[in-house]
C-alpha cells in the first residue's frame, strides 16, 4: 500500500501531467516549447518550468484554465481534475517550517524524498544524511561553519531538518521507504566530531542495516571496480510518476532530473558499484571493525 501523496507529490503529478500535455502538442513538427506555451499569458517561462518540475503550483486557478485552453484541453472532467490537483498542491507540508533556513535548491528535493517508494543512495566522502546520527550531523555543520559563514541558528534548524528527513523516510508508517545505500570506506573513516561520535555513528549504521527495508553496503578502498566520484540518489516515486536522480554539485546546489537517459545512466552507475561493494550481510562486522580501530 503506497503512502498517501502529500503537497509536494501532488505538485509533481500536476507538473508531469501539464508537461505531458504541452509536449504532446507539435509546433512545426516539434513539441511545443515553454516559451510558446506562456506567450500571451501572465505566466513567465521560468514559472512554467517550476510548475512542470513540481516546485510551484498555480496561485490563480484562472491562469491554469487559460493554459489548458491554450493547450486545447476542453474536457471539463480533465480540467476539473487538474484544478483539484492544483488545489491540493497548495496546502503546506512539513517542509514549510524549515524553508527560511534551507538552501533554495534543497526545498523541493526534501519534499520529494519523503514521498519516494524506494531510494538508492551513494556517498563517497561522508556518511549519507539519511543514515547520520544527530551528533554526526551537528559535527559536520560545525566543521563547515567558518567556511560557509553559517550561523548557530542555521545549524540548529538544519540538524533538526536532517533528523526529520531521516524519520520521514525510514520510519514512515505504515510504508517506510525501501533504502539501498552504498557508502565509501574512505568516507566512513573520515573522522567527524571525534571517536565517540564515530562509534555512535557506526552503531547507528549497524542498527539500520538490520532493518527489513534497509540495505547498506560498503565500497572498500581496495575495490578495483567502478566508483562514482560524487554522491547520488535515485528515487522511485511510484504511482505513475517517473523516477528521479539527484546529485550535489561543486557550488553547493542540488541538481535533479527525471529524463530517462539521465536516470538510466545513474542506475548503471549504482548497479556497477553494487558488484564492487561488500555484501550487505558483512556491513555490521565492518562497522564493528572500524569502531575497534578508533
Amino acid at each position: 500500500m503506497a503512502a498517501k501523496r502529500g503537497a509536494t507529490g501532488r505538485r509533481l503529478e500536476l507538473g508531469l501531467r501539464l508537461r505531458g500535455i504541452r509536449e504532446g502538442i507539435l509546433v512545426n513538427g516539434k513539441p511545443m516549447t515553454r516559451k510558446t506555451a506562456v506567450a500571451g499569458t501572465k505566466l513567465s517561462e521560468a514559472a512554467l518550468q517550476r510548475i512542470e518540475t513540481g516546485g510551484l503550483n498555480f496561485r490563480n486557478v484562472g491562469d491554469l484554465r487559460k493554459l489548458l485552453a491554450k493547450y486545447g484541453v476542453e474536457d471539463e472532467e480533465t480540467v476539473q481534475g487538474l484544478i483539484d490537483l492544483n488545489r491540493d498542491a497548495t496546502s503546506q507540508d512539513w517542509v514549510t517550517r524549515y524553508r527560511g533556513q534551507m538552501l533554495p535548491a534543497m526545498q523541493g528535493f526534501v519534499g520529494i524524498e519523503a514521498e519516494a517508494q524506494e531510494i538508492r543512495i551513494y556517498h563517497p566522502q561522508v556518511v549519507h544524511g539519511l543514515l547520520q546520527t544527530e551528533a554526526y550531523a551537528q559535527a559536520i555543520y560545525e566543521i563547515e561553519k567558518p567556511i560557509e559563514e553559517t550561523t548557530s541558528e542555521f545549524i540548529r534548524v538544519n540538524v533538526e531538518l536532517r533528523m526529520e528527513r531521516k524519520r520521514r523516510v525510514l520510519e514512515r508508517d505504515p510504508d517506510p521507504v525501501k533504502l539501498w545505500a552504498i557508502l565509501g570506506e574512505a568516507g566512513l573513516r573520515y573522522m567527524i566530531g571525534g571517536p565517540d561520535v564515530m562509534r555512535a555513528q557506526y552503531e547507528e549504521i549497524t542498527r539500520l542495516a538490520q532493518l527489513g527495508h534497509v540495505k547498506i553496503q560498503v565500497l572498500p578502498i581496495t575495490s578495483r571496480g567502478y566508483r562514482a566520484s560524487s554522491d547520488l540518489a535515485i528515487l522511485d516515486l511510484g504511482d505513475g510518476l517517473p523516477p528521479m536522480v539527484q546529485v550535489d554539485n561543486a557550488w553547493g546546489a542540488v541538481s535533479t532530473s527525471d529524463k530517462p537517459r539521465e536516470v538510466s545512466r545513474f542506475i548503471r552507475r549504482f548497479s556497477e558499484m553494487i558488484a564492487s561493494a561488500l555484501p550487505s550481510e558483512e556491513t555490521p562486522e565492518f562497522m564493528h571493525r572500524l569502531a575497534r580501530e578508533l
